[in-house]
């Protein structure tokens, strides 16, 4: 992970703005209903949000009861998430070292950013392995990914930059990102988080489309009447499981079960 290029990323990306557009609603919305799906089922749980941004899932899951500590690397965006003055207990810091949280502490941990921006399986082992080392024994880790034809559809394709990555041969001749530390984002297919997750001694619960055909849709999405935008929703609530569309989904969520 190349701290430096993220913080110049985020120092530019409105990331308070991304999940209450249209498209980031639709992510918002899955990803939350699977949140509290799988929380103890009591009135409180602790949860731990790594990569926390400027708190749009922090936030939510404390105003909601729970007791929450976000951690997150990123200056500009601890600076907005703090700014907010909710109730969220926050730390600077990164996936790959929460020293200063206690094992065995959360009934839950929120892995949204991490992933996107880790190039090494090393790196994300050790990012599980923290986050694991953190979490109760039966504890949810959730962990988000950002896939690989989602990038080769939109980046390559549809914005007309698959010949140049061929020639710089940063996409195999199948067609999947080559992991590189000078890119922002890592991208992901399901068979590469199906080998990640053997080798990280979680359970697998289930894995969800948290956007499903969203991403591609943003005009769409933006031009419907409140009606047809809630009967979008209802559609991808009812399909986000579904196999078929798990890898052409921009994100996806591995909800996992600590089984240390």
């Amino acid at each position: 992970m190349n701290a430096s290029a993220l913080e110049a990323y985020y120092n530019k990306f409105n990331e308070d703005h991304r999940l209450t557009t249209r498209h980031g609603i639709v992510e918002y919305t899955t990803t939350m209903k699977y949140i509290h799906d799988y929380l103890p089922a009591r009135s409180q749980a602790r949860i731990v949000d790594i990569g926390a941004g400027t708190g749009r899932y922090s936030i939510a899951l404390a105003e909601a009861g729970h007791s929450v500590t976000a951690v997150e690397p990123v200056a500009r965006n601890l600076a907005v998430l703090r700014s907010k003055h909710a109730p969220v207990n926050t730390w600077q810091g990164n996936a790959l070292d929460l020293h200063f949280l206690d094992d065995d502490t959360f009934d839950a941990a929120l892995l949204f950013g991490p992933l996107y921006h880790l190039h090494s399986e090393q790196e994300r082992l050790k990012a599980f392995s923290e986050a694991s080392r953190v979490t109760k024994k039966g504890g949810i880790i959730f962990a988000a990914y950002v896939m690989n034809e989602y990038s080769i559809l939109t980046y390559c394709f549809k914005q007309n930059h698959i010949q140049e990555c061929m020639t710089q041969g940063s996409i195999t001749k199948d067609f999947h990102t080559v992991e590189n530390d000078d890119q922002l984002y890592s991208y992901l297919r399901l068979e590469d988080i199906n080998t990640l997750n053997s080798k990280t001694g979680l359970e697998r619960i289930k894995i969800i489309a948290a956007d499903g055909p969203a991403d591609y849709m943003r005009q769409t999405l933006n031009a419907m009447d409140d009606a047809a935008f809630q009967l979008f929703l209802d559609y991808q609530l009812a399909t986000c499981e579904r196999p078929e569309l798990l890898g052409a989904s921009s994100h996806t969520v591995d909800i996992l079960r600590n089984t240390k």
